[in-house]
């Protein structure tokens, strides 16, 4: 469908960077699931800065492969919560970043128009 361009889509990357971060304190996450937030805060971080945006710097990731990403991520989100026994906490968090990773997805203008000019007819 595309209907979020890539520049409003590194925002809610920043945005799910937050959600991590505060997951722990919000949702009242321990042990291995706090953990996990912290370091998929520092991930997605990581991922974000490091994604080829269309019409911004040079980076190493481009941005399709970021968006395999938050597929792969957004299905194991909803999936490991159904089969672990997490926290009732824990358990709507990580589903709910994983749909949410999954809306993104599916919302986001992954093809980039080149606006280079058509080449010549001979």
């Amino acid at each position: 469908m595309g209907i979020i361009p890539p520049g409003v889509h590194r925002i809610l990357d920043y945005i799910a960077v937050i959600a991590f971060a505060a997951a722990p304190t919000v949702f009242r996450l321990h042990g291995n699931t706090m953990i996990l937030a912290y370091c998929l805060a520092v991930v997605h971080l990581i991922v974000t800065l490091a994604t080829q945006f269309p019409a911004g710097a040079r980076r190493p990731l481009p941005f399709r492969a970021h968006g395999i990403i938050e597929l792969v991520l957004g299905v194991l989100f909803v999936a490991i919560p159904l089969v672990r026994s997490w926290t009732f906490g824990a358990r709507h968090f990580y589903i709910g970043m994983g749909v949410a990773l999954l809306v993104v997805w599916a919302l986001t203008r992954y093809r980039h128009e080149d606006r280079a000019e058509p080449a010549a007819v001979l």
